[in-house]
């Protein structure tokens, strides 16, 4: 293994040691850039091709603006333009060539920037199961972005929550890879509509784990990469998705960011992806070998790679010295510049170059809009676990009622609001606009005259003695997670995490933990009042020793700024439920397939490189707990509702070229207007060896009470291929299944497929 290997840590959190390395560090930029702009610049003509303009600009560069185009820097760095964006590529105003700016994440304009939103995580947005409302949201985003003078918006995260401790699911879509696909499309559509603004497919390919994420190798074998981990990505290409980032780890023992057979063969070649591929920062290690694999943008190449390491940068002047000794072809460095420039004329960032400066620095990107869309993300990606007795909606004759936890509280919200890491809005920080849980219910009650009480929860039998007279006791649980770091068991934890500390990772932790027993608070508050309500503040499972107890369970998810006043709403009943759950919750962590050391963290061979093997194959999630008939806690799919629904009249009709339609009606049979998503699983025939049903086509609808409306959803010719050498039907009868959850599907129908019969 190279010497140069042995850094562990890194990421684009860093600015402790990055500072101390960037006098030294910092890319020379080319003399050119700060030319004055010419008429010269054919390639701003709208009127050619993409491709034409991106080959007139690469003909017009010398080889110091190619490689100052190639070559990012990061905030600290005294030139970049925008000093709260994760990176930049300088612009060059010579050759009219915008600066781009690079910043986190989907779950809102974070890094170290201002006057942003903070939405709802990407675990939350999936839980919405609203592919359009999400679209929606990137639309949001984008406006937020533009106001920020960012450009390239580091999202969406479309890596599969394999394991249910990995430190990273919050941003991500779940563990399904139709559900992951259709969300990442719509926010990817969603951003790219804004003229100007580009997002990122992340993190290619693999990504599934934070333990060694620098140095692991994930080992699988084509046909669980083909089914289950590559489908999101192929999405994003056919849907313009305008730049990758390849990821930290190795694939098949050669880091992602340096692996030709991913970057070049299977993405470029194959997929047919005409933008460009970005490094995570600080996630190749060479120079010649990442640049001919096919990696086309270094981030962050001016030394600052993440607090725990300063590595030197692998491109800036030791790439245009391999250029000049032939170690990488001028022609690969004209590839890397027709591929970035490509989808920035496309998608107009040329058009629209960005603010910089204070103008950025200043500018207050949230607007009621906002804050409008990230309500309803929150609301709509809440998952009503359990409701006992109909205890919610809160009564409005209830006379007390008992808030306990600190995630209620004005600064517990902030903790418990998001998630941290790069994802985190901002990531040097907390929020200081976000909605506290206690003083919405205290404002909402009021109306009702409800007296609304609270207790920290630091002591649980005092705080059980404070919610003994309520008529209700709310009691909120948060649980801290963190890029960077996996969690060890499914346990509630309150913390602090702060990505500073990355600097000293593995001496100490970066989450700074808050004294209490979660579960002993629950137990104490539900022997002193019956009536508990519990609300969950996380971005993965969750045990729930306390399950049967409770009246209620509420999966809040991490809802961003707008915590209390979108939970207070749906607690009162002024909005009602539809989330699903993305993930399975199960019993315990050891009912899930990862069951071996090999699997999770992974076995460290000869050769120093310690591997995580991907050996359950195509059974992770839901279809592992129905492969080996286990009951999860909760199943992926789950959800409750203030009202009731009814699945009817399901048809499936052949259609040309392999696919099928699945008609059915759904209808409200209760009192309250709501929504349900009718979901379409597709079980094969035996001799297919696939899991016994996987997801296929899914879609929400909003009715009131009493109304009926019949849905089409389309099952494509891929709804019914498995991977063998290439993408082929098997012969022999499908049976499509349609309900509210992977483990309630009351109505199925068969369909001959393959030139099988049934």
């Amino acid at each position: 293994m190279r010497a140069t290997l042995e850094n562990r840590g890194g990421r684009r959190l860093g600015v402790l040691v990055a500072a101390l390395a960037m006098a030294g560090s910092a890319l020379a930029l080319s003399p050119a850039a700060a030319e004055t702009t010419t008429d010269a610049c054919s390639w701003m003509d709208a009127s050619k091709t993409p491709k034409v303009r991106a080959q007139e600009l690469v003909a017009a560069m010398t080889l110091d603006d190619k490689i100052q185009m190639v070559t990012g820097i990061g905030i600290l760095n005294p030139k970049a333009p925008n000093k709260g964006a994760s990176g930049v590529i300088v612009g060059n105003p010579r050759l009219c060539l915008p600066d781009l700016v690079l910043n986190d994440s989907s779950g809102g304009i974070g890094f170290n920037q201002k006057g942003t939103t903070a939405f709802p995580q990407g675990v939350t947005q999936s839980s919405t199961w609203n592919a359009d409302l999400i679209k929606a949201y990137g639309k949001v985003l984008a406006n937020e972005a533009v106001a920020k003078g960012v450009n390239v918006i580091l999202g969406p995260g479309m890596n599969m929550s394999r394991n249910p401790l990995a430190g990273r699911n919050l941003e991500y879509a779940g563990e399904d890879p139709h559900l992951t696909t259709q969300m990442g499309v719509g926010l990817i559509k969603g951003i790219q509509s804004k003229p100007g603004v580009m997002a990122d497919a992340k993190h290619f390919v693999l990504n599934e784990q934070e333990t060694d994420r620098m140095i692991n190798s994930s080992e699988v074998d084509e046909r669980t990469l083909r089914e289950m981990y590559l489908p999101p990505f192929v999405a994003a290409v056919k849907a313009g998705v305008g730049s990758f980032m390849c990821s930290y780890n190795r694939v098949d023992s050669v880091y992602a960011c340096e692996n030709k057979a991913l970057l070049t063969d299977l993405l470029k070649k194959e997929m047919g992806f005409d933008g460009f591929v970005m490094s995570d920062w600080g996630a190749h290690f060479t120079t010649a070998d990442a640049a001919n694999a096919g990696l086309d943008m270094e981030m962050a190449g001016d030394g600052y790679a993440g607090i725990s390491q300063a590595q030197p940068a692998k491109w800036g002047p030791k790439l245009k010295a391999a250029v000049e000794d032939g170690s990488v072809p001028q022609a690969r460095v004209d590839d890397m510049i027709r591929r970035i420039a490509t989808p920035m004329f496309r998608l107009g960032l040329f058009e629209h170059p960005p603010v910089t400066g204070d103008a950025a620095a200043k500018a207050v990107a949230t607007t009621p809009q906002s804050l409008a869309m990230a309500k309803k993300i929150a609301e709509e990606g809440s998952v009503l676990l359990k409701n006992s007795g109909k205890i919610l909606p809160l009564k409005s004759s209830a006379k007390k009622i008992a808030v306990i936890g600190l995630p209620a509280s004005t600064l517990g919200a902030q903790l418990s609001s998001q998630g941290f890491g790069s994802n985190h809005v901002p990531v040097f920080g907390l929020h200081p606009d976000v909605s506290d849980p206690l003083a919405a219910l205290k404002k909402r009650a009021a109306v009702n005259g409800t007296k609304v009480s609270y207790d920290t929860g630091t002591v649980p039998p005092l705080a059980g003695l404070a919610a003994k007279d309520a008529d209700a006791a709310i009691v909120f649980v948060g649980n801290a997670e963190i890029e960077g770091q996996d969690r060890t068991d499914l346990t509630p934890r309150q913390a602090y995490c702060n990505p500073f500390l990355e600097v000293l990772q593995g001496l100490v932790s970066r989450c700074f933990g808050i004294p209490g027993d979660q579960d002993a608070l629950v137990k104490a508050v539900v022997e002193a009042n019956p009536n508990t309500i519990v609300v969950l503040q996380n971005g993965g499972p969750l045990a729930m020793p306390w399950l049967d107890s409770v009246k209620a369970v509420v999966e809040n998810w991490y809802p961003g700024q707008v915590d209390g006043d979108a939970i207070t709403s749906l607690l009162f009943g002024d909005s009602n439920f539809s989330g699903k759950l993305p993930i399975t919750f199960p019993k315990q962590v050891g009912d899930g397939p990862l069951r071996t050391p090999e699997q999770f963290p992974g076995v460290t061979g000869t050769d120093g490189i310690p591997r995580s093997t991907y050996s359950e194959k195509l059974l992770i999630g839901y279809r592992w707990y129905q492969a080996k008939n286990i009951k999860p806690l909760f199943p992926f799919g789950y959800g409750k509702s203030y009202t009731s629904f009814a699945f009817s009249g399901l048809k499936v009709t052949p259609k040309a070229g392999g696919a099928a339609t699945v008609s059915v009606k759904v209808t409200n049979t209760g009192s309250r207007s709501g929504a349900e998503v009718a979901q379409a699983y597709v079980a094969f025939p035996k001799a297919a060896g696939e899991p016994p049903l996987q997801l296929k086509a899914f879609k929400k609808i909003f009715l009131k009470p009493g109304k009926s409306a019949s849905i089409t959803l389309t099952l494509d010719r891929s709804a019914f291929s498995i991977w063998k050498s290439g993408w082929t039907v098997t012969r022999g009868c499908y049976k499509v299944r349609v309900g509210s959850s992977s483990a309630d599907l009351p109505l199925a129908k068969s369909i001959a497929r393959g030139g099988g019969t049934c």
